[in-house]
């Protein structure tokens, strides 16, 4: 079992960011302005845009467009970063419904398929309490995202009833999970 950490050291705004959880070698921290332009990258087209951002992300993008799209400045924005360093993942919370919201999660495709996802969840989902004041997460997956949808019932969330008519209609899963139990779950 590996033991994640949580970082004590106050943020100086003249200094770089220091991470906000370790865990092993790796790093999640407030996203930096320059990870913008590499996250860009990850989404080659309008599909894989329209899964990871929803329905309203416009694209074809541009730096400002895609700035405005993931809420900078306005949502709480994560990466993950590998013992090397490198933009591994994405994702942001915020609170939606009285439940910590996971969204916009995204795995460097590089480096896709090694556990990554999984990670970068575990994180955001210790991170998320100390923020907010709520008893459950929530997300939304694509239907057809089946990889990912594998990812977060590996975790604990189950498919729930959305509350409201979403502009995600039909094509998309809403989930959801208690942030009690929070002890990490292994794959056998």
């Amino acid at each position: 079992m590996r033991s994640i950490g949580i970082s004590q050291k106050p943020r100086l705004a003249a200094r770089p960011l220091l991470p906000l959880l370790t865990d092993d070698d790796w790093a999640l921290d407030e996203t930096a302005e320059s990870d913008i332009e590499q996250l860009m990258k990850w989404f080659p087209d309008a599909d894989a845009t329209r899964i990871w951002g929803g329905p309203d992300f416009r694209y074809p993008f541009n730096r400002h467009s895609f700035a405005e799209d993931i809420h900078w400045g306005r949502m709480a924005t994560f990466s993950l970063r590998s013992p090397s360093a490198e933009l591994a993942a994405f994702g942001q919370l915020y609170e939606r419904l009285n439940r910590i919201n996971l969204a916009r999660l995204a795995v460097n495709p590089t480096m896709r398929g090694q556990g990554i996802g999984k990670r970068l969840i575990e994180m955001l989902m210790i991170l998320g309490p100390q923020m907010f004041s709520c008893t459950e997460f929530s997300l939304f997956v694509y239907r057809d995202n089946v990889v990912a949808a594998k990812c977060y019932t590996s975790l604990g969330f189950k498919v729930d009833t959305y509350p409201e008519k979403t502009a995600l209609g039909e094509a998309c899963d809403y989930l959801t999970r208690p942030v009690a139990g929070l002890e990490r779950q292994d794959a056998p």
